[in-house]
């Protein structure tokens, strides 16, 4: 019977795809389909899956890149899968160091098509599974770029076992596979020789040209700034024409800050310029980088003030911090003696010897560089350049921007020890068992890293088990040296001289190198420490990013234990500030992240990130708490709503989500910064603010907040000018609509069927009367909309009123960009029964457990799925509602349901009439009330059936009926949402 119905499925899938979309149905897993990179779908995401879900794969494709080979190989960690991969020597694009990482690829076997049986240009991939096989032919090599930025065009495919497509592909690889040589060692050995000698003809499908001034050319004249530094400076020059005297410029590590502050330097012209750090390696890189973008005959223009140096009188004078500041060199120069004043980590200037030097001098200008301009104490340091940001480029943007370059990131579990896996509190003696290390060893052989030679840094959480740890890799085979802050700069400059060379493979660090410490030929980071905070994971990963000479990507691996902050690795990798369970959820079930990185996780190792992501407790509130007070260092002032939003930070949802209950910004400013809060007394004042934050901030729907900002600015208006507001976004608009507004600002819709019937003491029990009472506006045929006199009053005369109450108009409509205005809902955007229950334009509020699965009402009937159940809820409300397909599920009603009889004879006899929307969210154990929305769909009538469940009531076995249908999505649930819904094990 399963052969039958595949058959078919297969059948109806193939004349969908080249007879006629409408009159076949297409199963997403046998429909031919373009992938092209888009948004929705990349050929990463095909291959990959293919990979999670066969029995047996062919890969038949001319180049490789090592570093997309991680994916390959935490895929095949993942689950055991045989497979085989036929690849080539054409054009010697494939490197020998490619060809050592397939021969640790498990259950893979390898076979090289050489030249001299002739040119090898395939570019497909072929999974077998029960009774047929898919495949992927097209343009994608396998390649980080090919896979997933870069415009491919490749056709997604699936053939009956028996079908002639499938017997042509399999007899033409079964040619080509006879043909090629089995990949050993000694095949690769006899290969590089040859291929050095043809490197000449290598053909590198990733630019790695770093975009930066050429710190090879000694003609200065030819150093141009690359995108980011021509904006920075263009902004900076307009901030001194505004006769500005400070800035700050933020940047990622490795995107050219001192280069970008020499060309700054240059076009500024001083009569002498200071250059500040706190490390004597950063001056004397500078000062090199300062050299080639400045020129000059004259070497005694640049000098050095430091404990190894004492020039005093250089027209460029770099210094460090602790020698500048003590008074026997202070006070050799004037106050005014430099007219231009750099600060390099610029973070730091909060402290006393930093104060010192700088309330010392006067320049004319004075610039601030940093990554990380959040620091843990209450210095700020906007506040000492003036709160003047001319420029910021963060990681992720710098990674977009190809300025570093790209990661391949693997999140594997950490040792166990006894079935106890590492954690916070563990043992010093288990974190340098040479279990543990050899453990790690296996892992960093095992996902290898760029290039011929390790050069790799580790960082732990302890000096004494960095002490040992290193001792541990010397022993076994990986010569290695622990570094501290203990360490003199000579010692540590001497260690990375060694790592360089390629006499030490690892550095071992506690407390340095987050840092001011460039090592660019750094490929390969290993983290043995728990997150303990984004900035920090941050620094770290950014030691392997800059760019280096035939340096293509960085391999991370980091060892993940029962550590408290796992949670704070995805929002690290993908710069992600939300502050959102649903999106760091989605990142780490995805891996998804821009540019040519990739994001892995061992399975036991994303479990326990999933883990902490459920329950109820807010994990993010610290850390939002933190996004407030560094917000509020940057602008001088109480944030607002609004701000965060501008500034792509904490997301509005996340900020009230700190209150664990309904409530405004004020109550925010109350719980956070109690100083900073008005002082209202609880009463319809904040009654009203919580009702406009709760019911509209979120921005999905413009109509209210166009209302309100109307009548903000205005005094008034009127539904003819509502209509025009709204028109004018694009937004959707109708008479339904319009009344809708009207019901929900006068608070009619929150009044109970039977509300003025009611006695005085029950109408005080409504939702009505616990929004306050009274309409938030009236509505005046000759006078239109006005706010109530209560608010028209609290508006003019309560201080912090009027800008909360606009602070939540105006970031309403920021959110509501989010979200497609010419429709109701927006595909792929979440919502809560309660925003459908508005949207809709329903009469009055309909609780959520009135609601439960679905609702009919105005001709739309929404469907709201939880796909995953908690094995202790309700037997009654268990219902297994299960995809099909990506464009079909079949759906339960509630119990108690027989077919033609009540709200079953609506869905059956209403079926042509009524518009169905899918509404789902993957499990209740996720714990909040917003469901995806995945588009409109139709009820198949012949589907529906009476069926009857074994329920338990008062001790006895009942057999309940239920009825079940089926229903047709008018646009397929993308692929990636399908197998995040769908995946036992996510």
């Amino acid at each position: 019977m399963k052969i039958i119905s595949q058959k078919q499925a297969l059948k109806d899938s193939l004349l969908n795809s080249f007879l006629d979309k409408n009159k076949f149905e297409a199963n997403d897993e046998y429909a031919a389909k373009l992938i092209a990179n888009t948004e929705g779908e990349t050929m990463y995401d095909r291959i990959f899956d293919g990979v999670k879900h066969c029995q047996f794969f062919t890969f038949a494709v001319a180049f490789i890149e090592s570093g997309i080979l991680n994916s390959l190989k935490v895929a095949l960690k993942n689950r055991t899968v045989q497979g085989r991969i036929l690849t080539s020597t054409y054009l010697y694009f494939n490197k020998p160091k490619m060809f050592k990482e397939l021969l640790k690829l498990p259950n893979v076997e390898v076979r090289i098509y050489e030249q001299n049986h002739g040119k090898f240009h395939a570019k497909g991939y072929l999974f077998q599974h029960e009774g047929y096989q898919s495949a992927l032919v097209g343009s994608s090599n396998f390649t980080t770029g090919a896979l997933q930025v870069n415009k491919e065009w490749n056709l997604l495919f699936t053939s009956y076992n028996d079908g002639q497509l499938t017997e042509d592909i399999s007899a033409e690889i079964e040619d080509q596979w006879d043909a090629a040589t089995p990949l050993t060692a000694e095949w690769i050995e006899k290969y590089e020789k040859v291929y050095h000698l043809n490197q000449k003809f290598v053909k590198s499908a990733s630019n790695i040209v770093p975009e930066q001034v050429d710190e090879n050319k000694g003609n200065y004249s030819s150093i141009q700034p690359n995108k980011m530094q021509a904006e920075a400076l263009k902004n900076l020059q307009n901030l001194r024409l505004l006769r500005e005297t400070k800035g700050l410029v933020i940047s990622a590590t490795g995107t050219g800050k001192t280069y970008l502050a020499a060309l700054d330097v240059k076009n500024y012209q001083p009569k002498r310029f200071l250059f500040i750090a706190h490390r004597e390696q950063i001056l004397k890189k500078a000062l090199e980088s300062f050299h080639k973008v400045l020129g000059g005959d004259k070497d005694s223009n640049y000098g050095i003030l430091s404990g190894n140096s004492k020039v005093m009188d250089a027209k460029y004078l770099f210094a460090t911090v602790q020698t500048l500041s003590k008074d026997e060199n202070l006070k050799q120069f004037k106050q005014d003696e430099f007219d231009y004043i750099l600060v390099d980590e610029a973070h730091h200037v909060g402290s006393k010897i930093y104060n010192k030097v700088l309330d010392y001098f006067e320049p004319d200008f004075l610039l601030g560089m940093t990554a990380t301009p959040e620091r843990s104490d209450d210095k700020n340091i906007y506040e000492l350049f003036d709160y003047n940001v001319p420029y910021e480029i963060r990681l992720q943007e710098a990674l977009e921007e190809e300025m570093l370059v790209p990661f391949h990131y693997i999140g594997v579990s950490d040792y166990t020890y006894n079935g106890e896996v590492i954690s916070d509190n563990t043992n010093l003696k288990y974190l340098v068992s040479e279990e543990r290390v050899k453990y790690v060893v296996k892992q960093s052989e095992y996902y290898g890293y760029d290039g011929d030679v390790l050069h790799g840094l580790v960082f732990v959480s302890r000096k004494e088990e960095a002490r040992e740890i290193a001792t541990l890799l010397t022993k076994y085979g990986y010569p290695a040296q622990m570094l501290s802050g203990e360490d003199s700069q000579e010692e540590r400059e001497e260690a990375i001289e060694k790592l360089r060379l390629g006499q030490l493979t690892y550095l071992v660090t506690v407390d340095i190198f987050n840092e001011g410490v460039d090592i660019p030929f750094i490929n390969q980071v290993i983290m043995m420490r728990q997150t303990e905070s984004v900035i920090v994971f941050v620094q770290q990963l950014g030691r392997g990013l800059r760019k280096a000479q035939g340096k293509e990507y960085l391999t991370v691996i980091d060892f993940i234990g029962n550590y408290k902050n796992n949670y704070l690795i995805p929002v690290a990798l993908t710069g992600d500030q939300s502050r959102t369970r649903d999106g760091i959820r989605e990142h780490v079930e995805t891996g998804k992240i821009e540019g040519l990185s990739t994001i892995n996780f061992e399975l036991v190792a994303k479990k326990r990130i999933l883990d902490q992501l459920k329950g109820s407790k807010n994990l993010f509130t610290l850390e939002i708490k933190k996004d407030y007070q560094e917000l509020k260092r940057r602008l001088n002032r109480i944030p607002l709503i609004a701000d965060f939003i501008k500034n792509n930070m904490v997301a509005s949802q996340a900020i009230l989500s700190v209150l664990n209950k309904k409530g405004n910004y004020n109550d925010f400013l109350r719980k956070v910064d109690k100083d900073a809060a008005y002082s209202w007394e609880k009463g319809y004042l904040d009654t009203t603010l919580t009702f406009v934050t709760t019911e509209l901030l979120n921005g999905k729907r413009v109509h209210e907040l166009l209302l309100l900002q109307k009548i903000l600015r205005d005094g008034k208006s009127s539904r003819a000018e509502l209509e025009e507001l709204v028109l004018a976004t694009g937004s959707y608009c109708n008479e339904d609509v319009l009344d809708s507004v009207e019901r929900i600002l006068t608070l009619d819709y929150y009044k109970p069927k039977g509300y003025d019937d009611r006695s005085e003491q029950d109408k005080t029990k409504t939702e009505f009367a616990k929004l306050g009472g009274r309409p938030l506006i009236r509505i005046d045929e000759e006078k239109g909309y006005r706010f109530n006199d209560t608010v028209s009053e609290l508006l003019d005369s309560t201080p912090g009123f009027r800008e909360l109450f606009e602070d939540v108009v105006e970031s309403g409509l920021l959110n509501a960009k989010e979200y497609n205005l010419r429709e109701l809902f927006t595909l792929e955007k979440r919502y809560t029964r309660s925003d459908v229950n508005r949207l809709l334009n329903w009469q009055r509020r309909v609780p959520a457990q009135s609601i439960g699965g679905y609702f009919i009402e105005n001709g739309y009937c929404p469907i709201f799925v939880t796909y995953m159940k908690s094995e202790d809820i309700n037997e009654s409300i268990k219902y297994e509602d299960r995809f099909i397909s990506n464009s079909k599920i079949h759906c339960y009603t509630k119990s108690g349901r027989r077919l033609g009889k009540g709200e079953i004879a609506g869905v059956v006899e209403g079926a042509p009439k009524l518009e169905y929307l899918l509404f789902i969210k993957r499990s209740d154990a996720e714990d909040d009330d917003e469901f995806v929305y995945l588009g409109t769909g139709k009820v198949d009538g012949n589907s529906l059936k009476q069926e009857y469940r074994e329920l338990e009531k008062k001790g006895k076995i009942v057999n309940e009926p239920i009825v079940s249908y089926d229903l047709k999505l008018d646009v397929p649930v993308p692929f990636m949402r399908y197998r995040m819904l769908t995946e036992e094990n996510n």
